[in-house]
């Protein structure tokens, strides 16, 4: 048994809810879009949201003409205010991407996604640094600079790609990179400007980054990477499937960032992970799985210890990369799939919400803090073979003494597991509909919900003991709070029938 300490070691890091990702952004024009944000933010509560395409065509923001034998722009910013208005009105903020390069403003015509993000250098660096300064005025001008402050600006996404920069041509990467953050910083030097948002596939572009921006004296606040632990995929129709590393290797990923700028001078500067997941594909079926959310509860639990934030990518099915999905659940990345149905990884960032302040104790399954008002949080999960060469445990015994005050103690425990608060069990149960009808629909909103148990235990020296078991691949939160007795002394059971208690 593990007895965990009444005194707090610290606080919990918030940088699992300090940023999370979205399809393009234009995509939150969309009824169905905003309705899974709003859910999200009243359920979990992210602080930023980081997604491409801000400056790409569908947001129409870089529109040029000729007027009298002159090329001249106006910048649009119709589909910007709407977006960001909906973003501040649930409580959240943009973390904002600067791509992809509008069509009229590139180089070349190459593009990324079905919805083609154009992703060749400008034509005219100065139009690109206009077209920068433009947009940040604007959001300045509409939100106050004291908002506008609170926005990261990322520049560019995974330019070591030769998918998202053509060529993954680093030294056309860092002009832009230059170009940028000098736009930046003229609008507003209080303004923070990042990057070089790399994907895990090169980390050696770090130290260069750092060369660089060292040499020619450039612009950084803070530093952005990505981090995936999937293999090659392996296609099938409409989908893929990979190998995985252990989720251990996020973290690692998450630590390596800041050990690879020691010396450099963004060694001192913030780390944000702007993307992570397990799989980098959208059409993987482990991100819709009661495995996934067990597979990443360490990395919740641990991955502030190395980075001020790690954005899990992403919030919504919402997302039309390699086109519109064609079923309900198709291994999207989104914690909620279309219409709101919610994945059992959503569960883990909802009990993650609900953990306290205080954080108790930590260990390979477990999560312990505790609320100012008192009350013990546990978060538990079941551990995984992340191989595939074994399903993992069926059972898994987590034993925790934990501080309460004397008395009794109520205990509220929420289940995600296999058969609950795991919508694609009842989905695959009823035939894998690809657009389930509305009655479907409920029984999967059913189906979705954690299973909940409630009881009392004793509490002996100020501590009451938890005997868990969790089932395969099972999250599980437990709240433990005092029992603060309210029930009148003529209250009893025997009564219910009309029966005098003998």
């Amino acid at each position: 048994m593990i007895r965990v300490p009444a005194e707090p070691s610290g606080r919990l890091p918030e940088a699992w809810r300090h940023c999370v990702g979205t399809g393009r952004i234009d995509l939150a024009l969309r009824r169905d879009y905003q309705d899974s944000l709003a859910l999200l933010q009243r359920e979990i509560g992210f602080r930023h949201i980081r997604g491409h395409g801000l400056l790409s065509d569908g947001m129409g923001v870089h529109r040029p003409y000729d007027w009298e034998g002159t090329r001249r722009v106006r910048h649009s910013f119709t589909y910007v205010d709407q977006v960001v208005d909906a973003y501040l009105e649930l409580g959240i903020r943009p973390f904002l991407e600067l791509g992809f390069m509008p069509g009229e403003l590139a180089s070349g015509e190459q593009t990324v996604f079905w919805w083609r993000g154009n992703v060749t250098p400008p034509a005219s660096h100065q139009e690109w640094a206009e077209l920068v300064r433009a947009t940040l005025a604007h959001l300045i001008d509409r939100y106050g600079l004291d908002e506008v402050r609170t926005w990261p600006i990322e520049v560019w996404n995974e330019p070591n790609l030769a998918d998202f920069w053509q060529d993954a041509d680093e030294q056309a990467y860092h002009q832009l990179y230059e170009v940028t953050a000098h736009a930046v910083k003229e609008v507003d030097a209080s303004l923070q400007v990042g990057g070089p948002a790399i994907s895990p596939a090169s980390d050696d572009w770090l130290e260069r980054f750092a060369e660089f921006a060292e040499r020619h004296d450039v612009p950084v606040d803070f530093v952005s990477k990505h981090a995936y632990t999937s293999g090659p995929a392996q296609h099938v129709p409409f989908g893929v499937h990979q190998t995985l590393e252990p989720a251990r290797s996020l973290l690692n990923q998450f630590a390596a960032t800041r050990e690879r700028l020691k010396g450099t001078r963004l060694a001192e500067l913030p780390v944000h992970i702007t993307e992570f997941n397990s799989s980098y594909r959208p059409d993987n079926p482990v991100h819709d799985t009661a495995f996934h959310a067990a597979y990443l509860a360490p990395v919740l639990a641990s991955g502030g210890d190395h980075v001020d934030s790690f954005s899990y990518w992403t919030f919504s099915d919402m997302f039309e990369e390699t086109g519109i999905p064609t079923a309900l659940f198709h291994g999207g990345f989104g914690l909620l799939t279309h219409r709101q149905v919610k994945k059992p990884t959503y569960h883990l960032y909802a009990f993650m919400a609900r953990m306290g302040e205080e954080l108790l104790a930590r260990g390979d399954d477990h999560l312990v803090t505790r609320h100012a008002d008192g009350r013990v949080t546990v978060l538990a999960w079941a551990p995984v073979d992340a191989s595939g060469e074994t399903p993992g445990p069926e059972r898994h015994a987590v034993r925790l003494s934990v501080p309460t005050r004397p008395g009794e103690a109520f205990v509220r425990r929420s289940t995600v597991d296999e058969e609950h608060g795991n919508a694609r069990t009842a989905w695959q149960r009823m035939g894998s509909p690809r657009s389930p009808r509305p009655h479907q629909l409920d029984v999967l909103h059913e189906a979705a919900e954690p299973a909940r148990r409630h009881l009392r235990l004793p509490v002996e020296d100020g501590r009451a003991v938890l005997d868990l078991t969790l089932s395969r691949h099972e999250i599980t939160l437990v709240e433990v709070s005092p029992v603060e007795e309210q029930t009148p002394p003529w209250s009893d059971e025997r009564r219910l029938l009309g029966r005098e208690p003998q």
